[in-house]
């Protein structure tokens, strides 16, 4: 018994494969350079600290309303401070996390971030 295995396109299909992929990965190295120039805020102790970061993760800024100065207490003002820090590089990565998924369709590509 002869059993027939249908065309599948061989060559065009693999070339087609590779021009798919030779596009994704322009996309996301243009999506790369985007996302590490744009700034990502996040504030704590209900705004009266607030960080911004870059897409490198890099802190860009610090604002601490002087109200909350308080001479007696730093260790609630630093608590805030990293509160802040930390939401907004969460904030970045969650963002570069979600834009690059769009374009690699959900795959697993360890690596690259």
């Amino acid at each position: 018994m002869k059993v027939r295995i249908p065309n599948s396109g061989g060559a065009g299909n693999m070339n087609q494969m590779i021009k798919q992929a030779q596009k994704m990965q322009e996309d996301m190295t243009n999506l790369q350079a985007d996302l590490e120039q744009r700034e990502y805020s996040a504030t704590s102790g209900g705004g009266m600290v607030e960080v911004t970061v870059d897409g490198k993760h890099l802190i860009k800024s610090i604002r601490i309303n002087p109200d909350i100065i308080d001479p007696e207490d730093n260790e609630m003002l630093e608590d805030l401070v990293t509160v802040a820090v930390n939401e907004a590089i969460s904030n970045a990565m969650k963002t570069a996390e979600e834009e690059m998924g769009a374009i690699t369709g959900g795959l697993n590509m360890p690596g690259l971030f």
